[in-house]
């Protein structure tokens, strides 16, 4: 069976629900992005709620992804950094708990956390607070931890660290690993174009996306930024939200049907239809397979507030997959 290795900022999700945007411009958030901020603003967006109303989970797209996958049962790994507290220790355990195998390096630094906050429509914006998860460097990577596995995934929130970044790919193809990346946000990908181009041109095998992501990757709308896309990876993945995905590898065009829901917080959408997918893929099945399977796990995790689901809904999801994948 394969395995699958990812890195990422080891984040702690804390969730919040607010009645209205009207905070976000209080605060000078932007509605459905990610801001990096310090550990004190953290404490004062916190401080517009009670303790009570906070909902806590392992975070971190990456993270999200990996453990989606876990949980779908394929042996998998994570490399990230924390420090030795309770946010921290929670991280890890948690992992764990799902079935990931932490490679993680320790700092001095507070753990990294990411404060959502989730508006009426199931938008979600972050402010995270990297913390030890920016402490992560090149130099950190042990090579051969990239031996033990077959696909390697990133996630675009890593473009704080170039030389990171470009030497865990480098690291990866080496050992003969498919290599996958989340653009991960819009503003992200707008203030590192030029690198985000140049990381996926050489190294990523698979690429994704959603439909603001694609347009400031590409400036084109899904099915044309698919395509483009896919002249730069091998396989690309254009999420479209309501309307579905679609992809496109070479020649090969799928799109792929919603699975609709009553969306109560989008929070790791898109983070576990690439658990879905990669599953799908690490176990060999085509790429509109692959696409059903991310598009049910997708469906199911915005359904709940933040990204920690059941083993009742885990285990329902694994049964759709068996009817998915006719296995």
């Amino acid at each position: 069976m394969k395995k699958v290795l990812g890195m990422g900022n080891a984040l702690t999700d804390i969730l919040f629900q607010i009645e209205n945007d009207e905070l976000l411009n209080e605060l000078n958030l932007i509605r459905g992005g990610m801001q990096l901020i310090q550990n004190e603003q953290s404490e004062h967006i916190k401080s517009h709620f009670s303790p009570s109303s906070a909902t806590m989970a392992t975070g971190g797209s990456a993270s999200n992804t990996i453990n989606g996958i876990a949980k779908l049962g394929l042996e998998s790994g994570f490399i990230g950094k924390v420090s030795n507290d309770e946010i921290g220790e929670f991280f890890s355990s948690n992992s764990l708990d799902n079935g990931v195998t932490p490679h993680m390096q320790l700092s001095e630094t507070p753990s990294g956390h990411c404060t959502i906050l989730v508006s009426p429509d199931s938008e979600r914006t972050l402010c995270t607070f990297l913390g030890a998860a920016s402490e992560l460097y090149a130099k950190d990577l042990n090579p051969e931890v990239f031996n033990d596995y077959d696909f390697f995934h990133i996630e675009g929130y890593l473009v704080q660290n170039h030389e990171l970044i470009r030497t865990a790919l480098k690291m990866a193809k080496e050992a003969g690993l498919t290599t996958s990346i989340d653009l991960a946000s819009f503003n992200i990908v707008k203030e590192n174009l030029d690198f985000l181009h140049e990381i996926t041109e050489n190294y990523v095998d698979i690429t994704f996306a959603n439909e603001d992501e694609a347009y400031t990757f590409t400036n084109k709308k899904p099915l044309d930024a698919v395509q483009e896309i896919a002249k730069m990876s091998k396989i690309a993945i254009v999420k479209i939200g309501k309307n579905g995905s679609v992809i496109q590898s070479g020649d090969e065009f799928y799109m792929i049907e919603p699975n609709l829901v009553k969306s109560v917080d989008t929070t790791g959408a898109g983070d576990l239809y690439a658990a879905g997918f990669l599953y799908g893929l690490a176990n060999d099945y085509t790429l509109d397979i692959c696409g059903k399977i991310g598009s049910f796990v997708s469906s199911k995790v915005v359904e709940v507030v933040g990204t920690k689901m059941s083993e009742e809904t885990w285990s329902e999801i694994n049964d759709k997959v068996k009817l998915i994948t006719g296995k």
